[in-house]
C-alpha cells in the first residue's frame, strides 16, 4: 500500500469566481483537488506550512510576496514551489526580473511551457514542464461538423486589454470584413476602450464557461493574434471546444500548445492566408483538432504529484 504524506500548502493567490484568466482557473481546480485528497489548504502564512505554492512572487491582496516567503523558509524550513506562469512580457518588466530573482532561491519550478523555461533561460534541474489544460466543460458542446458553411465564423476571446493580446491584428481583421463576404468574426471578453468594431461582434466577458464553450464551439476557427504568451489557456479552451487554431508565431507557448491543430502567421497578410488555406482544407484541420484531448484536471494530477513528491 502507497501512503501520502498529508500536508498544509500554502498558496498566495485566492480562488475567484467570474472571468478571470488561466492562473487563477489553476489556484480554483489545484486548491480544490488537494482538499479533496486531505490536505490543508491556506491562503495566509500561518504555523506549521509544510509548502509554500508561489503562483506570483509579486504581494497578493494581503501583501504577502516572496520575501515573506523566503524568510518564513529560513525560519521554518519549508519548501518554496514556485509556478513561473506569468513571465512580464506583456509590458512587465518589473515582474521579469522579480522572477529571474526568485528562481534562483526555490526548491523547485514549474513552468506552463519549454517555451516559457527558455524564455528566462532556466539551466538548472529543478523543474517541471507542465502544460496548462482546459477545463471539461469546453468538451461539452464539441462541434464535430467537418464541413463549415460557406461563411466562415471565427472566433477569439480575451479577459486583459493589454496590447500584446493583439488588438491591431483584430482592428485590421474587423476592417478586413467590409472587403470580403467570407468571414465572420465573434470577438469575446475584454477590449481597450479605443478599439470600436464595426463588422465584427463583440460580446462582454463571462465567467459561464458554459455559455462560453457554446460560442466557441458553433465557429469554425479560433482566431489568436496574441504575443509571447507563457501558458496560454484561451487556445487549449478553443481546441476543447474541437475548433483549429490560426496563431501568432510570437505566440510563445501557443506555439507550441497548437502544434499539429493549427496553422501560424507573422504579419496581417500571412494572416488572411492562413485563415483562407484553413479554411480551403477544413476537414484536414478539423480532424487535427478533435484529436485534442487534455484537460485542466491532467495538469492539477501532475501539480499534486509533485508537491506529494517535495
Amino acid at each position: 500500500m502507497i501512503l501520502v504524506l498529508i500536508v498544509k500548502v500554502y498558496i498566495n493567490r485566492k480562488p475567484v469566481t467570474g472571468p478571470w484568466g488561466g492562473g487563477n482557473k489553476t489556484v480554483v481546480a489545484l486548491s480544490a483537488k488537494l482538499q479533496e485528497g486531505g490536505h490543508e489548504v491556506v491562503y495566509q502564512l500561518c504555523e506549521n506550512i509544510d509548502i509554500i505554492f508561489c503562483f506570483d512572487p509579486r504581494p497578493n491582496d494581503i501583501g504577502e510576496w516572496y520575501q515573506h516567503f523566503w524568510d518564513y523558509k529560513q525560519a521554518f524550513g519549508c519548501k518554496i514551489i514556485q509556478r513561473v506562469g506569468d513571465l512580464g512580457t506583456h509590458g512587465k518588466p518589473e515582474l521579469t526580473n522579480l522572477i529571474k530573482q526568485t528562481i534562483e532561491v526555490s526548491d523547485l519550478l514549474i513552468f506552463p511551457s519549454l517555451w516559457a523555461k527558455e524564455y528566462i533561460n532556466f539551466r538548472k534541474e529543478n523543474f517541471e514542464i507542465i502544460e496548462n489544460g482546459p477545463s471539461e466543460d469546453f468538451y461539452k458542446n464539441r462541434n464535430d461538423d467537418m464541413r463549415p458553411s460557406e461563411k466562415i465564423r471565427v472566433v477569439t476571446h480575451h479577459w486583459s486589454t493589454n496590447s500584446k493580446k493583439g488588438f491591431k491584428y483584430y482592428e485590421q481583421f474587423d476592417k478586413f470584413l467590409k472587403e470580403t463576404d467570407r468571414f465572420e468574426f465573434l470577438y469575446i471578453g475584454r477590449k481597450p476602450e479605443n478599439l470600436e468594431f464595426r463588422s465584427a461582434v463583440f460580446l462582454e466577458a463571462t465567467g459561464d464557461n458554459q455559455f462560453l464553450s457554446e460560442q466557441i464551439s458553433n465557429s469554425h476557427i479560433y482566431l489568436t493574434a496574441s504575443e509571447e504568451e507563457a501558458g496560454a489557456n484561451h487556445v487549449l479552451e478553443a481546441l476543447a471546444c474541437g475548433i483549429p487554431v490560426v496563431y501568432h508565431n510570437n505566440g510563445g507557448s501557443i506555439v507550441d500548445y497548437c502544434k499539429g491543430y493549427g496553422i501560424g502567421y507573422n504579419s496581417f497578410g500571412s494572416l488572411i492566408e492562413s485563415l483562407n488555406k484553413m479554411s480551403e482544407n477544413y476537414e484536414h484541420f478539423k480532424k487535427n483538432a478533435l484529436q485534442f484531448n487534455k484537460t485542466i484536471d491532467d495538469s492539477i494530477k501532475k501539480y499534486i504529484k509533485v508537491i506529494e513528491n517535495v
